[in-house]
């Protein structure tokens, strides 16, 4: 679906890109980790053709650059801070930037897929950080996008809203819409991640799926407890493999 070849970037004389290349699959979560300063949303601006660059991208054998956008027609994202009107809802945000037919209809369904209905109808300049990272989050998603970039789309979320968010993506997935999330937090996107890709100082270091990054750093923990039932379903909720063993 989206090929990178070759991306370099230059601020200046500063290399902050160093021939990155990689490809995500249709129908695949890819989780982009690295440091704060690594590169992650610079790579994700060239994908948008918001920032020059060198190399080639591709989305669906239609190349991208900062003057020709026709390819990302099917792009939902959300890069670093959400951009609101302070004097529109929520709602009127949404309906803005919905396009189509059945406008009304997809905005009624994001708000409810956010669980925004509770400051819909409020100004977004009375948001608090999280409800506007969930708006930020749903104006990525109100025009059924076949590929989301999201860049630190957990930022300002409580867990709650982070369980829920993880679950509304996967559902997604499932549906067939493909993402690319950025995190510097690997633990963030190893529930939902199919694909992993690590960039260290604008280098490409590690491209593999998730399972077999988990696999080369798996750590195993023996707990001794006399409350087996429950301790296997908290940790089972935190992602964790578990076995039950007898003591002989």
């Amino acid at each position: 679906m989206l090929k990178i070849n070759q991306l370099d970037k230059f601020f200046g004389k500063k290399q902050v890109l160093h021939q990155i290349s990689f490809e995500i699959k249709r129908g695949h979560i890819v989780g982009l980790i690295g440091a704060n300063g690594a590169g992650k949303t610079t790579i994700m601006k060239a994908i948008l053709g918001i920032t020059a660059f060198d190399g080639d991208i591709q989305l669906d054998d239609q190349n991208i650059t900062v003057d020709n956008h026709s390819a990302l027609e099917h792009v939902g994202a959300l890069i670093e801070y959400p951009g609101l009107y302070p004097y529109l809802t929520g709602r009127e945000q949404l309906l803005l930037f919905a396009n189509g037919p059945q406008r009304h209809e997809r905005v009624n369904q994001t708000i409810e897929e956010l669980h925004l209905a509770a400051y819909a109808d409020v100004k977004t300049k009375k948001y608090s950080l999280g409800m506007r990272q969930k708006l930020g989050i749903a104006l990525a998603f109100v025009n059924r996008p076949e590929l989301v970039i999201l860049d630190e789309p957990m930022n300002g979320l409580d867990p709650k809203a982070t369980m829920a968010l993880r679950q509304l993506i996967i559902r997604k997935r499932d549906e067939g819409t493909t993402f690319l999330i950025s995190s510097h937090i690997l633990s963030e996107l190893q529930k939902v991640a199919d694909d992993v890709i690590i960039i260290d100082q604008g280098r490409l270091i590690i491209d593999a799926t998730m399972s077999e990054l988990l696999k080369k750093s798996q750590t195993y923990f023996w707990i001794a407890t006399d409350q087996d039932e429950l301790a296997q379903k908290l940790l089972a909720e935190q992602g964790y493999v578990v076995s039950n063993e007898e003591q002989g």
